[in-house]
């Protein structure tokens, strides 16, 4: 383990960040997890549910994603995946086992909270390594499923040295539909300013999503660097946003984009969630 990360899990992290006040933004806290509890307790089981196993959710992962306390092997409850830190954070770790498997969570709101419009922010240090890829994003709510379900990728992060790579530098955010998914999904990047890197501090990433478009932010609300919209769609292509989804944010281990970890990538590697907060504007 590098000594910035450990100092990162011994040490208390930033303040946490307060949620503006309605009367100076226009916006209405409506739903959040601020993370508050004792240090290794489980994430609130009210907000989130967990993805489980080792499908490689259709990107050729290499991860077993593990519920919160489970038992099943390779899964550890005595080193859990995801847990709050007691400092107000939750930490979701990617853990190679002594056979050589890797171990990450996959958090979710299927079952506990759907979301329509709004402005949808979550607080995140990210890791930075060969072969990891976290983000967070929202998944339809359908029957029809994937892409026709429509997806929102407010955020993603791979490396650089992999073909279309990002490195440290820069994140992603994408609108995945029927005929606009996968590498021909619709998106831009984000470059942070000044030299900044996911891995140096906490940041914002956040979506304004309204009828008809998606934008999407980094630390600044008033400033969105991209906006999706239902003219930016291939001709003939349907807009598939203007229905509920749910929030995912997770940690994957290797896939067809980020490709493998190597000796470089730290075990454990973890990613740290200030908070969740979803708002809606004032009437």
């Amino acid at each position: 383990m590098n000594l910035l990360l450990a100092l990162s899990l011994l040490l208390p992290a930033a303040a946490k960040a307060e949620a503006p006040a309605a009367s100076t933004t226009g916006w209405k806290l409506v739903w959040s997890d601020e993370f508050d509890g004792k240090h290794l307790s489980l994430p609130d089981p009210r907000k989130w549910g967990y993805a489980a196993g080792d499908d490689g959710y259709g990107n050729q992962e290499l991860e077993d994603y593990c519920a919160g306390g489970s038992k099943a092997a390779p899964c550890d409850p005595k080193s859990p995946n995801a847990y709050l830190d007691g400092y107000g954070h939750l930490v979701i770790k990617a853990i190679k086992t002594k056979s050589g498997k890797w171990t990450s969570a996959r958090l979710n709101t299927e079952k506990t909270k759907q979301v329509q419009y709004g402005r949808v922010e979550a607080r995140m240090r990210l890791p930075s390594a060969a072969g990891l890829w976290p983000a967070f994003w929202l998944i339809g709510v359908s029957t029809e499923g994937w892409p026709a379900c429509g997806e929102i990728d407010v955020m993603e992060n791979v490396m650089a040295d992999v073909p279309n790579g990002l490195g440290a530098g820069k994140v992603q955010a994408t609108i995945h539909g029927p005929g606009y998914s996968g590498t021909q999904g619709i998106d831009k990047r984000f470059s942070f300013p000044d030299g900044g890197r996911v891995d140096d501090g906490y940041h914002e990433y956040g979506a304004i999503w309204s009828p008809g478009s998606v934008s999407f932010y980094v630390d600044d609300w008033t400033k969105p660097y991209f906006t999706a919209s239902r003219e930016d769609l291939p001709p003939g292509k349907a807009w598939v946003f203007d229905h509920p989804f749910t929030l995912i944010m997770n940690l994957a281990v290797g896939g067809s984009w980020p490709k493998d970890p190597n000796e470089s990538t730290p075990n454990p590697a973890v990613m740290l969630v200030d908070y969740v907060r979803v708002y809606r504007l004032n009437p």
